[in-house]
C-alpha cells in the first residue's frame, strides 16, 4: 500500500528524532532567511552568548547575601534566630561590597562562588523583583498596581521569564531577544536558543523557538542523532524519498518551513557528530549535568556559525517551606560547584568574557520563618538578590537602586520601611526588566529595540545597573 506525503512525513520525522528542533513549531519564523541574507555580508562578529539558571521554587537569598557587620547582623539574627533559620555569623564567607563599605556574607556552600567574587567575575544585583511601576510600602499598602498573582509561583515564574507583570505574555524575554538579534547569526545551523530544561516561554519569541536537548551524562553526538538514515538499503532508500519529498509544494509556506526545518535538523545531526571532550570536569550532578552540555554545545559554535547564544538551564527544589538549612546548604553547593567549573570551562575555550552567566528565580522567601527546629522553612516573598558571572561582568561588587534607606540593600526588619506586609516580603528597588535589559544591552540588543523586548522598561529609572562591561 502507498503512503500519503502526510503519512511519509510523519514516519520520517519520528525517524529523525528531532522533536527537540521542531519544539513549538507553529513559530514558523525560526527560519529568518531574509536576516540571514541580509547579513551574510556582515564582517565576522565576536561571539556572545547568555546563560540563564533558574532556581525553581523561589531561592531564600536571605541567606545567600547576610550583613557581616554588627548592626546588620543583629537585624538579621534578630529575625531568624529563634527559630533556628539564621547562618552563624562565624559560618560565613566574608565579602565586603565597595559601594557598601560595610562587610557582607555569602552562605557557608557558596566556597567556589566566593572564589569568582575574590576573582573579580561576580557580582551581585541587590533586592530584584517582578514590578509594573515603582512601588512604596505606602503605595502598596494602599492598592497600586503591583504584579499579577504576586507570591504565587506559576505566575511569578512566569513574569521572571517573560519580564512582562501587568498582563500574560505568550513570549519570552529571552525568545524576544533572539527575534531582534537573528541577524547576528547570519547562516547558523541552529536556532540562537537552546534549553537544556525543556520547552518554557522564556524561550519563545514571535519568530524564535528553542532547540532543545537532553542534559548529559548523553552524548551530545547522540541527543540529535539521526535515526534510520544509515547505510543499509532501506535506509538509503528513505534518505533519497526524504529528499524528494521536501522539494515538493515548496510553493506553501507551511511546507517550505517544514521542509527548511527538517534540513536544519539534518544539517545540526551531521555537525554534531562527535561528544566533545572539555578541558574542566563538572561534577555530576543535575545543573552539573546542564552546564556541562552548554559547554559543549560552545565547542561547536564556530562549525555552527553561531555569533550569538542563549541558553537555559533550571534546578528545582527551592521552594522551601520547610527543613530549609539542610536543603538549602545541598542545593548551593550543587550550585556554585557548577557554576565554576563552567565558567572555568568557558576560560579553556577562550571565552571566558564572552559568555555571562546569571540567575533568576521565582521570588525571594519571607525574612519571617516559617516554622522552628529542624523543619524550619520559609514562605513565598518578594524581592531577592541574583548573581551575574563571567569575565566582562564588573565583579566583586553589589548593583541595584536605593530602598528606602538610600542604600541598595533593604532594611532587613519585618514590617519595615521596605517591607510589603508584615513578614518580610521586601519591596522591589530592581524591577526584572532593569536587571534583564542590562544583560540583553550587552549580548547586542539595540537602545531601539530596548522597549521592543521590554515594553515596561520606560516606567523605571533606569535600563542599565552597569554590572556589564
Amino acid at each position: 500500500m502507498k503512503k500519503s506525503r502526510r503519512e511519509f512525513l510523519k514516519t520520517s520525522c519520528r525517524a529523525l528524532s528531532m522533536a527537540a528542533v521542531a519544539t513549538q513549531m507553529r513559530h514558523f519564523g525560526l527560519i529568518n532567511v531574509l536576516a540571514q541574507e541580509n547579513a551574510a555580508s556582515e564582517p565576522a562578529l565576536e561571539y556572545k552568548a547568555l546563560v540563564c539558571v533558574f532556581l525553581s521554587g523561589g531561592n531564600d537569598s536571605n541567606n545567600n547575601v547576610v550583613p557581616n557587620y554588627d548592626a546588620g547582623y543583629a537585624q538579621y539574627a534578630a529575625a531568624r534566630q529563634t527559630q533556628g533559620l539564621a547562618i552563624p555569623r562565624a559560618n560565613l564567607l566574608p565579602i565586603t561590597p565597595p559601594i557598601l563599605g560595610q562587610d557582607y556574607g555569602f552562605h557557608p556552600s557558596m566556597t567556589d562562588m566566593r572564589t569568582l567574587w575574590t576573582q573579580g567575575k561576580l557580582a551581585v544585583v541587590t533586592n530584584v523583583g517582578t514590578l509594573v511601576q515603582p512601588i512604596t510600602r505606602q503605595q502598596y499598602q494602599s492598592g497600586a498596581p503591583r504584579p499579577m498573582q504576586l507570591f504565587s509561583h506559576s505566575d511569578q515564574v512566569e513574569q521572571f521569564r517573560t519580564a512582562i507583570s501587568n498582563y500574560r505574555a505568550t513570549t519570552g524575554w529571552g525568545g524576544r531577544v533572539s527575534d531582534r538579534t537573528n541577524g547576528l547569526n547570519a547562516g547558523a545551523a541552529i536556532p540562537m536558543i537552546t534549553s537544556i530544561a525543556g520547552a518554557t516561554v522564556f524561550n519563545i519569541g514571535n519568530n524564535t523557538a528553542p532547540l532543545i536537548v537532553a542534559p548529559s551524562p548523553t552524548p551530545l553526538n547522540q541527543v540529535l542523532a539521526l535515526n534510520g538514515f544509515g547505510t543499509a538499503s532501506d535506509e538509503l532508500a528513505r534518505r533519497t524519498a526524504m529528499n524528494n519529498i521536501r522539494q515538493v509544494d515548496l510553493n506553501y509556506t507551511m511546507i517550505q518551513n517544514a521542509s527548511v526545518l527538517t534540513q536544519q535538523a539534518i544539517n545540526v545531526s551531521q555537525q554534531l557528530i562527535t561528544d566533545p571532550v572539555l578541558t574542566v570536569t563538572f561534577p555530576n550532578t543535575t545543573l552539573g549535568n546542564q552546564l556541562r552540555q552548554v559547554a559543549k554545545l560552545m565547542k561547536f559554535r564556530t562549525q555552527l556559525n553561531m555569533s550569538r547564544q542563549i541558553f537555559y538551564v533550571q534546578l528545582g527544589g527551592f521552594d522551601t517551606h520547610s527543613a530549609q538549612l539542610t536543603n538549602h546548604a545541598n542545593l548551593w553547593t550543587q550550585v556554585s560547584q557548577a557554576l565554576k567549573a563552567f565558567y572555568d570551562e568557558t576560560v579553556a575555550q577562550g571565552i571566558g568574557s564572552q559568555v555571562t552567566t546569571f540567575t533568576m528565580s521565582d521570588f525571594n522567601r519571607t525574612f519571617n520563618p516559617a516554622g522552628s527546629g529542624s523543619g524550619v522553612g520559609s514562605d513565598h516573598a518578594w524581592a531577592g538578590h541574583h548573581f551575574v558571572i563571567g569575565g566582562a561582568v564588573r565583579g566583586g561588587d553589589f548593583y541595584g537602586k536605593p530602598t528606602s534607606n538610600g542604600t541598595i540593600f533593604p532594611t532587613l526588619v519585618n514590617g519595615g520601611p521596605d517591607d510589603a506586609e508584615t513578614r518580610g516580603r521586601f519591596i522591589p528597588s530592581v524591577s526584572v526588566d532593569m536587571y534583564t535589559s542590562t544583560l540583553a544591552r550587552w549580548y547586542g540588543l539595540s537602545e531601539n529595540d530596548i522597549p521592543l523586548v521590554f515594553p515596561n522598561i520606560n516606567n523605571f529609572p533606569a535600563s542599565n545597573l552597569g554590572f556589564m562591561m
